[in-house]
């Protein structure tokens, strides 16, 4: 991502302790990253657009949530293949660069792991958001919290 945006992070203050699996977590906020930096690099033009933006963004979300944002001003998803996305090797990119299981991996992650959410906002042109929710109360005693 580092070649291709600026990334920016923003945490809120107020951010409670999460029961989670955190290395899942993490490698679910490292894909939908590298698929923004896919996003932007495909919108870079030498001289016109030298570098994009990707966001990432962690808030409450109401008195039960977390809110987990990641945000780029890439190309954006056509509305007709929104609803495909998170399907297993569902892929737009060329045969060997994807391999259509990032999202698939995320969706798996925050909501049948976690019992959490995942949202894709998108506007061809503009790019592309997906927050992941995750419930602050555990649902297995026995995980161990991450922040």
């Amino acid at each position: 991502w580092k070649y291709v945006a600026e990334l920016e992070t923003r945490y809120a203050d107020d951010l409670p302790e999460v029961p989670c699996m955190r290395d899942m977590i993490g490698q679910a906020i490292l894909n939908l990253v590298v698929n923004a930096a896919h996003a932007v690099a495909d919108t870079l033009q030498s001289g016109v657009r030298e570098k994009g933006k990707i966001r990432i963004l962690v808030k409450r979300a109401g008195e039960q949530h977390i809110a987990i944002s990641v945000a780029d001003d890439g190309g954006g998803i056509p509305e007709a293949i929104r609803g495909r996305i998170f399907d297993p090797f569902f892929t737009t990119k060329p045969v060997g660069k994807g391999t259509g299981q990032g999202l698939a991996i995320v969706y798996s992650t925050v909501v049948d792991k976690h019992g959490g959410e995942i949202r894709c906002d998108s506007e061809v042109g503009r790019g592309t958001c997906f927050t992941m929710r995750l419930p602050i109360a555990a649902a297995d005693a026995d995980e161990a919290p991450c922040r």
